[in-house]
């Protein structure tokens, strides 16, 4: 079993995430309490995928979450650099274009898609400026940006809470439904030092996209940013 640290070398991070792909979205489901199927249907509001548009789910993993602009009636290519992910994705859904990438050095050509979308994915990625430059050339003029990633509660005594349950709750938690528990472990470290919202917005607008904007869910356990390609 692998475990990623906190440098986030690719190998090592893809290897983690191959070792838990079998029950990942199970697993998710349970440690966010239900909250992650209410994420995913805000992230398909703000994409706000049409027919006929092109919309990029980085960090896909099984594309459970490329589901809902499939439904749309768009064309959605589900990316990941994890194998062991895109094979289980590809065992449920075998009529969707998985394609292996790496969020630094992405495989398609510029100005590709309408939309370009990655959820809790981001902060797994080593460079992050490269990886929103790369969100960036691959998108075209017009065509918008929608992350959601864990950020910081706004309400301190929450914020408290929250940190607590992260570090001494989500492992044991883990433990019980989790193939690879230690992935989670890094999980939980790498949301503790992620950017807060202002940070992962300032970020964004340093790699070009414009009309930068973030709303909070869950109290700020999550924030969905937004931003468009000029």
């Amino acid at each position: 079993m692998t475990r990623a640290s906190l440098d986030k070398q690719p190998h090592e991070v893809a290897s983690m995430f191959d070792d838990v792909a079998a029950n990942y979205d199970l697993t998710n489901d349970v440690l966010s309490l239900g909250q992650a199927r209410l994420w995913r249907k805000e992230v398909a509001r703000a994409v706000d995928a049409r027919p006929a548009q092109k919309i990029l789910d980085l960090a896909a993993g099984t594309a459970t979450s490329s589901q809902p602009f499939a439904r749309a009636g768009a064309y959605v290519v589900p990316c990941d650099f994890s194998l062991g992910m895109l094979r289980v994705g590809k065992r449920r859904h075998p009529w969707m274009p998985f394609t292996a990438g790496d969020g630094m050095r992405l495989p398609f050509k510029d100005e590709t898609f309408d939309a370009v979308t990655i959820s809790f994915g981001l902060r797994n990625i080593q460079d992050t400026a490269a990886a929103l430059g790369e969100l960036y050339r691959v998108t075209r003029r017009g065509g918008r940006v929608v992350i959601c990633e864990f950020s910081q509660p706004t309400w301190a005594p929450f914020r408290t809470v929250y940190t607590e349950y992260l570090m001494r709750a989500l492992p044991p938690v883990a433990r019980a439904v989790s193939s690879n528990p230690d992935a989670y472990v890094y999980l939980a470290e790498s949301i503790r030092a992620w950017p807060d919202q202002a940070g992962l917005a300032a970020l964004l607008q340093k790699a070009g996209w414009s009309d930068v904007a973030w709303r909070n869910l869950t109290g700020g356990v999550v924030a969905l940013h937004r931003g468009v390609r000029d």
